[in-house]
């Protein structure tokens, strides 16, 4: 998954959701091509009938066309779709919006749930509410959508005009002991195992190992060792530093009611230290603090960090590429910070809001067809297609399991861009992948991922009743823009400090500033949001 922040304080419009339900009494209903029903999926009737669906996606890096690989090609058979991708050559937001101001947005667009553009583009009354195309065109819609996430995004003139991918509901995190969290601790096999698989869950431990490390290996691969890998330092913090740490160390998300102040909390204080210890004894590495995405990432095909706290699903390619090379010189999931008390981690699951939203232009010439696009994308049918391929030429059904061929799964493990140009499953088409269907399928992790992903079942928490959203323009939002880009420069620095005193008048300023900037403000409507996310979502 590539969004970065699943607990944070998003900055869009005020959503305005409401629990009202957008109507879901199945009716029988005619279409253009004859009478749909709600046993038989739209779609099904428009194999023979071929269109091009203009499809905007919010992202500069996806670059995967359609019509080429397996995947694509069976969807369009069965549907009579064909997809022409668009996406930003620049900055997504400058796109966008002048789409939205040009009213000159595709077929179908997909997006961030956080950006403002998403209610935006509803308020203008741009887009299709999906459950009025529904009744018109597809009631079989309602058979393979969840109902909790319908409420969930249904806004307050009863319709719902966008529906998520990767949204997990507290019922799915319940109910399913296969849902993982995309947050690990991790570390290089066989350096790890090489000094002697320590304990790293203390910070004595961890700074002991990390020393270890870095004197029986300076080098790897050619490359100086990186002793401490992270995720980008960006306007908002670090996640490795801030919120991956935080949840490591099971820092709660509320006391007594209230929204908690994470980043002062005495134990992530104390690692911090740890930390700043480990920079000015000369641990901390340059790089994790300059280096773009993408660096990092070719760092770590290389092998070249021995730990870090970092979202394995974004380095997967790279974990593949080393199994590949040597199997022992992968990162493995193990045991990292904890709190004094030993706590397990809080490793959160996605959320009920997901990561992108899908939405339907009043552009589209051919709304049925659109509907029913996204009725087979959400199916159990049209999962199956995009996560495994076709039966018989990507994977085979083996004692029930779902095994991919051998050929296929070489292609997969070593050149990624290759198997997408082939076959185009593995969810290359992410935009309403279903989190949860997914575990159903029981061979969904292969060796090396399958470690990094079933070593984080057991600490997958439901946290999305701490996902906030706020107006970028209101006064709180200003004030979340603020004590966030405060905070992005107030890491950085307490972990370069000089000294434990610097640290300790680095962070005493840091909360004085925020004070000033609105903090209050910031923690109420954390509070507020968080109060009504809980009773919506049955969790009070």
């Amino acid at each position: 998954m590539k969004k970065e922040k699943l607990v944070s304080l998003m900055l869009i419009a005020s959503m305005a959701l409401g629990m009202s339900g957008c109507g879901t009494n199945i009716k029988n209903t005619e279409s253009e091509k004859g009478q749909v029903t709600a046993e038989t999926p739209a779609w099904q009737q428009y194999a023979d009938d071929p269109i091009t669906l203009d499809w905007y996606v919010n992202y500069s890096w996806f670059v995967t066309g359609w019509g080429e690989n397996l995947v694509s090609k069976t969807i369009t058979e069965e549907t009579g779709v064909s997809v022409n991708f668009i996406t930003p050559l620049g900055t997504e937001e400058e796109k966008l919006n002048a789409l939205i101001s040009s009213d000159t947005l595709p077929d179908i667009i997909t997006l961030g749930w956080w950006e403002p553009q998403y209610m935006q583009m509803i308020q203008n009354g741009q887009v299709y509410a999906l459950n009025e195309l529904a009744d018109q065109y597809d009631p079989y819609f309602y058979n393979v959508v969840n109902q909790k996430v319908v409420d969930w995004y249904t806004v307050e003139d009863g319709n719902i005009y966008a529906y998520p991918n990767s949204s997990v509901t507290p019922e799915d995190v319940e109910e399913n002991q296969r849902i993982t969290s995309n947050e690990t601790f991790l570390v290089r096999k066989d350096i790890y195992e090489a000094i002697g698989s320590p304990d790293m869950t203390t910070p004595e431990g961890f700074y002991s190992a990390v020393v270890k490390a870095k004197e029986m290996f300076p080098e790897v691969d050619g490359g100086d060792l990186i002793p401490i890998g992270a995720h980008v330092f960006e306007e908002t913090g670090c996640t490795s530093f801030d919120q991956y740490l935080q949840n490591f160390l099971a820092v709660p998300f509320e006391k007594d009611g209230e929204y908690y102040d994470r980043n002062t909390d005495p134990e992530y204080i104390r690692w911090l230290k740890m930390f700043r210890q480990l920079g000015e004894d000369g641990y901390l590495a340059d790089d994790i603090f300059v280096d773009s995405r993408t660096q990092t990432s070719e760092k770590l095909a290389t092998g070249r960090y021995f730990c870090l706290l970092y979202q394995w699903t974004d380095m997967q390619d790279q974990e593949k590429l080393l199994y590949a090379n040597d199997p022992d010189s992968i990162y493995i999931a193990v045991e990292g910070p904890r709190n004094s008390n030993g706590d397990d981690p809080i490793l959160p699951t996605g959320g009920i809001n997901g990561w992108t939203v899908t939405l339907i232009s009043k552009n589209c010439e051919h709304p049925e067809r659109a509907i029913a696009f996204i009725d087979y994308l959400l199916s159990e049918h049209g999962q199956m297609v995009t996560y495994l391929g076709v039966e018989g030429e990507t994977y085979d059904v083996v004692d029930g399991e779902y095994v991919l061929k051998d050929d296929v799964l070489e292609i997969l493990n070593t050149n990624r861009e290759e198997y997408d140009r082939l076959y185009g499953a593995d969810f290359t088409y992410w935009m309403l992948q279903d989190m949860e269907m997914e575990t159903r399928w029981k061979s969904r992790y292969q060796e090396p991922i399958k470690q990094l992903a079933e070593w984080t079942m057991q600490y997958a928490t439901y946290i999305g009743q701490y996902e906030i959203a706020v107006d970028s323009n209101s006064e709180v939002g200003i004030a979340v823009e603020k004590t966030d880009r405060l905070w992005s420069t107030t890491i950085k620095e307490l972990l370069l400090a000089e000294s434990e005193e610097d640290f300790d008048e680095i962070l005493a300023e840091y909360v004085k500033k925020r004070d000033a900037m609105g903090w209050n403000l910031v923690m109420e409507e954390k509070t507020r949001q968080m109060k009504e996310n809980k009773k919506r979502l049955g969790l009070e």
